[in-house]
């Protein structure tokens, strides 16, 4: 008989998926298990059909639910079955013939290079400790690319100053190493030593405290960085994914090849990281159209 938590637990305990990911599974096929148990019929997990599904895809849609909602929540639930299937939990996938709505692929946003210069330089940074901490906070998101919970589990003891690199536990607990500059060093040193002179680093060994000296959490990064690019104009979205998003364009346009940027990123998949390229080719399509005589 299949059940929710049986896959949730094969997901987090022998697939190592972080807490989030798992959470994220659980509301999305809940939100299915919830449309089975209003039908009528005693409809359960087991006594699904591909109609039933294709259905359920259907009042999506009339809620007004995106595209990639809607994609989201089936690649979920076809998760689940593959599993139960793969376990002798039923004798055939009924998500398997489901095709997903097609989408069309957003563009990623990102702060132009200008704008995150003013950003980490031009701005009138305080001596105190919260200033340091939040201009720490956006070098690290732009001069190395890291997800928000790469930087926010980031201990001290995963900085090699000398060599200027970071060893980072991305998706899947997978780690990689992450270089960083000489102008990053110089900010991580100096909010270490602010960090260390308040005495009040509960969560040691953490590199990101809050102000009661425990681990920041990910709501507080995220509400740091959506405050501080409120003055960027020209993106409607302001969180640490834009600054990764940064990262990653500013490589590319100068220089770096997407298979190094892609290792640096930690994507399993370099059509992951293509995308960006579709960023930097609209970027000179904009300049050609702004500077070429005929247009």
């Amino acid at each position: 008989m299949l059940n929710l938590d049986s896959f949730l637990d094969y997901m987090r305990y022998e697939r190592n998926r972080s807490d989030e990911t798992v959470d994220g599974y659980r509301k999305d096929i809940g939100k299915f298990e919830r449309y089975i148990e209003s039908l009528e019929g005693g409809i359960t997990f087991d006594t699904v059909d591909s109609d039933i599904i294709r259905a359920w895809m259907e009042e999506m849609m009339d809620q007004g639910n995106t595209a990639t909602s809607i994609c989201r929540r089936l690649s979920a639930v076809k998760s689940m079955y593959r599993f139960a299937l793969s376990r002798g939990m039923i004798d055939h996938d009924p998500a398997h013939a489901v095709h997903a709505p097609k989408k069309h692929r957003r563009l990623p946003q990102f702060v132009g290079e200008d704008d995150m210069d003013r950003l980490l330089d031009d701005v009138e940074w305080g001596d105190d400790y919260k200033s340091q901490r939040t201009r720490t906070v956006l070098a690290m998101f732009y001069e190395t690319g890291l997800r928000v919970s790469e930087l926010t589990g980031l201990d001290d003891t995963a900085i090699d100053f000398e060599r200027c690199e970071l060893r980072v536990t991305g998706k899947g607990n997978k780690e990689r190493i992450v270089p960083f500059g000489e102008k990053l060093r110089q900010q991580m040193q100096a909010y270490m030593r602010m960090r260390d002179a308040k005495g009040q680093c509960l969560d040691a060994p953490a590199f990101l405290v809050n102000d009661k000296g425990k681990r920041m959490t990910y709501a507080q990064v995220r509400l740091l960085v959506k405050n501080q690019l409120s003055g960027v104009q020209n993106i409607n979205k302001r969180s640490p994914h834009v600054l990764r998003h940064s990262f990653a364009t500013a490589m590319l346009n100068n220089g770096a090849d997407l298979e190094s940027v892609q290792k640096l990123l930690g994507h399993n998949s370099l059509s992951t990281t293509e995308i960006y390229t579709h960023t930097t080719f609209e970027q000179l399509k904009q300049i050609y159209n702004k500077a070429h005589p005929r247009e």
